[in-house]
């Protein structure tokens, strides 16, 4: 990949302390591992909002797959699909929606951001519902875009042959050669509802009959809010690490957040998932399931569809090895004795 494309891919905000802790919490946690279970036979499944998937690892929502190969989120559906998981699309793909379901044949989420156009923000959220998809993540931790200094370095921007279909009118032709291209942060700061409030999470719930998970909460306070605002979910994250610098990685916040959540939410997490054991972790601290974002980009970039289902294979059967080796035979058997703080 040219090395703009790989950064804005693989970068954090500023000094990337948090991008860094995502990964680094997991391994402050240990595995204390039961034995002599009969773990012959195990079943990694789970059910979300009604909806059975093969295992607890879902496609996060990340952009613009196309800097990483031409076939984009077309491919990554395809890839989510054959490994028995759910794809959260991002509004800011390279593919519409419309497409991108048509690949999705195990289920296809999409992750919304609240433009200051309401009308397009209400649009976004009716074709999502009208090509299938089964769940909204509604993103509430970019009301300005972070600071990336490897995109300043590197002087990144969305290139114009790539535009982002699913917020421009159906069936364009791509822009013109001559269209000025425009940085993640210049988009998040012309184009994102800096005044988004929590009145406007009731308003997106009353929009929509599917499920609505808040995307981006750290505090057990907030998650609250989200359940009396009327979400029945959230999705522990702090945005990969872009957006604000020393915020704590999720899997240190996940497990105050699902106990102040209790029965009224779903609870998923994000940040720093490489291997298997740190969804076994994320798991015993209380989520329903993660998601998985840069290393499903980096197979994508590598092979393609190939690629990217080959990444997620490696970590589903790493999984399955975690749970036998800790003696699980079902996801509910992983609980919060499993593991302790290193």
């Amino acid at each position: 990949m040219p090395a703009g494309a790989r950064d804005y891919y693989r970068g954090g905000a500023h000094d990337e302390l948090t991008l860094r802790d995502n990964r680094a919490a997991f391994e402050r946690w240990q595995i204390h591992y039961r034995v002599l279970r009969d773990v012959e036979h195990r079943d990694l499944s789970t059910s979300l909002f009604g909806h059975r998937v093969e295992w607890p690892v879902l496609v996060a929502p990340t952009a613009c797959h196309q800097l990483a190969h031409p076939d984009g989120e077309l491919a990554t559906a395809r890839a989510a699909s054959a490994v028995g998981t759910t794809m959260v699309l991002s509004t800011l793909s390279n593919y519409a929606m419309e497409e991108v379901a048509r690949e999705a044949r195990h289920g296809l989420w999409f992750q919304l951001y609240v433009y200051r156009d309401r009308g397009l923000t209400a649009e976004l959220v009716a074709r999502a519902a009208a090509c299938g998809c089964r769940a909204i993540a509604l993103t509430v931790d970019a009301p300005v875009g972070g600071v990336r200094e490897r995109d300043l370095r590197n002087a990144f921007a969305f290139p114009a042959e790539m535009p982002m279909r699913n917020v421009l009118p159906r069936g364009p032709e791509p822009p013109p050669p001559d269209v000025p291209p425009i940085s993640f942060q210049q988009y998040v700061n012309s184009m994102f509802d800096p005044s988004l409030k929590w009145s406007d999470l009731e308003w997106l719930c009353a929009r929509t009959t599917l499920p609505v998970l808040v995307k981006g909460v750290v505090r057990p306070d907030d998650a609250v809010r989200a359940a009396e605002h009327g979400a029945q979910g959230v999705v522990v994250s702090n945005h990969g690490g872009r957006q604000l610098d020393t915020a704590p990685a999720a899997v240190d916040v996940l497990e105050p957040i699902v106990r102040a959540a209790g029965e009224k939410l779903t609870v998923l997490a994000d940040g720093g998932v490489r291997r298997g054991t740190d969804v076994l972790k994320a798991l015993a601290l209380g989520a329903r399931a993660v998601l998985l974002g840069r290393p499903v980009l980096w197979g994508l970039a590598v092979g393609g569809e190939a690629g990217a289902r080959r990444v997620l294979e490696l970590l589903r059967k790493e999984l399955d090895v975690a749970m036998a080796l800790a003696g699980c035979r079902t996801l509910g058997e992983i609980d919060r004795d499993l593991v302790r703080r290193a």
